[in-house]
């Protein structure tokens, strides 16, 4: 397994743990350490890559930046009750190109995914979600994305990538692998009225700010069907991280970020999640340790992860079908969990690499809507994305 492009978890940091407690997270992961190379990856669930790259940022001055304060911050952490091995892998630095960077990362998460390694990718700018959704090219036909910030970052995409015009790349360069991109807790006067129009138009789902706080439990669903998760730092409130970090007095706070985290990591679908637009300061515990927490709460959502989408055994799962505007529903109710799904109608001349979208997650307010004769939203989109495609 060739990780030659990776640089080993600093000195400093590996000096920092030894005088940690034995109980401590720090204490009980596979470090790649310069001393003893990169560790065995055989029984690891969960691995962590830093990646040094922010070139593509539009504010981009030429500053460098690590990942040791972070490190610090999630090796101080102590574990849950988990039965899940973890590794911290080191840094991908800067290539000689950022398109050098990509590539190091697009290898790196490849032979991870392959290897049912779950990577955590610690950024560096958020431009890198599109080598971490180019990754997924040959592993599977069609890949959902949900993005967690405050802009949807459309862009344009005839212009080189930037940190705030990835996802027009990701939507227009071949091959055509998006099937479906989520943002969640966007916020309006961030994204341009045509932008919001064309999420639409795409019948990609977007989730508002004050949707997300009123009701954290609609994300659920959403990250259930995803398979790469990414989160820019910049959709959390100023006044939860350092000073550099700040960019809104609006945005999630400590709690729904890391309640948004463990939803991701609680999916079975989910297999690469990414945290990106870190920008160390002087002051820069509060966020360091913040994003170890997400870390933290992403590994929880892993270890507790429950296999209930098996509907061949009528055992598993009670099935209830209503009728809205003639059209008739049909919804699933893991007798396990008890989380639901919806059924989008298979269409015969959709190609057949969709199928596995038929089965929709959805929440039970979806069903009682349903009763009450409206259509889910969800399920709208999903039907009508099946048709166009």
């Amino acid at each position: 397994m060739n990780f030659n492009f990776l640089t080993p978890v600093s000195d400093l940091v590996l000096a920092h743990n030894e005088l940690l407690s034995t109980q401590t997270l720090g204490r009980k992961l596979k470090i790649h350490s310069s001393q003893y190379g990169i560790p065995d990856l055989d029984g690891v669930k969960i691995a962590i890559i830093g990646v040094l790259e922010n070139r593509n940022d539009v504010n981009y001055i030429g500053e460098s930046f690590d990942l040791d304060e972070i490190r610090k911050a999630f090796y101080g952490l102590f574990p849950g009750s988990w039965n899940v091995t973890i590794a911290d892998l080191g840094d991908i630095n800067k290539g000689e190109s950022v398109e050098d960077t990509y590539f190091a990362l697009k290898e790196a998460i490849n032979i991870l995914v392959k290897k049912n390694i779950i990577p955590i990718i610690l950024g560096g700018s958020q431009d890198l979600t599109y080598a971490n959704y180019r990754a997924y090219d040959g592993l599977i036909p069609m890949v959902n994305i949900v993005n967690v910030d405050a802009k949807f970052n459309l862009g344009d995409s005839t212009k080189p990538i930037k940190n705030n015009s990835f996802v027009g790349k990701i939507i227009l360069d071949q091959p055509y692998n998006l099937f479906n991109y989520a943002t969640i807790g966007y916020q309006t006067y961030f994204n341009s009225q045509e932008e919001i129009d064309l999420m639409d138009s795409l019948y990609f789902e977007s989730y508002r700010l004050g949707q997300v706080s009123k009701d954290i439990t609609i994300v659920e669903p959403v990250m259930r069907d995803a398979n790469i998760v990414t989160v820019d730092l910049t959709s959390v409130k100023g006044a939860e991280v350092s000073l550099k970090q700040k960019y809104s007095p609006n945005g999630l706070d400590g709690k729904e970020i890391c309640a948004i985290s463990r939803y991701a990591g609680i999916s079975n679908k989910v297999t690469s999640f990414g945290i990106y637009e870190y920008k160390p300061s002087k002051d820069d515990e509060l966020t360091a340790m913040l994003i170890s927490q997400m870390i933290w709460y992403f590994i929880e959502g892993v270890n507790f992860r429950v296999k209930d989408d098996d509907f061949s055994d009528d055992k598993n799962y009670q099935k209830f079908i209503t009728l809205v505007e003639s059209e008739e529903l049909v919804f699933y109710k893991s007798n396990k969990t008890g989380r639901w799904w919806i059924e989008i109608p298979f269409l015969s001349e959709v190609n057949n690499k969709l199928k596995r979208h038929t089965l929709l997650p959805c929440m039970h307010q979806d069903y009682l809507d349903a009763c009450n004769n409206k259509v889910p939203d969800r399920w709208y989109k999903a039907f009508q994305k099946n048709c166009v495609l």
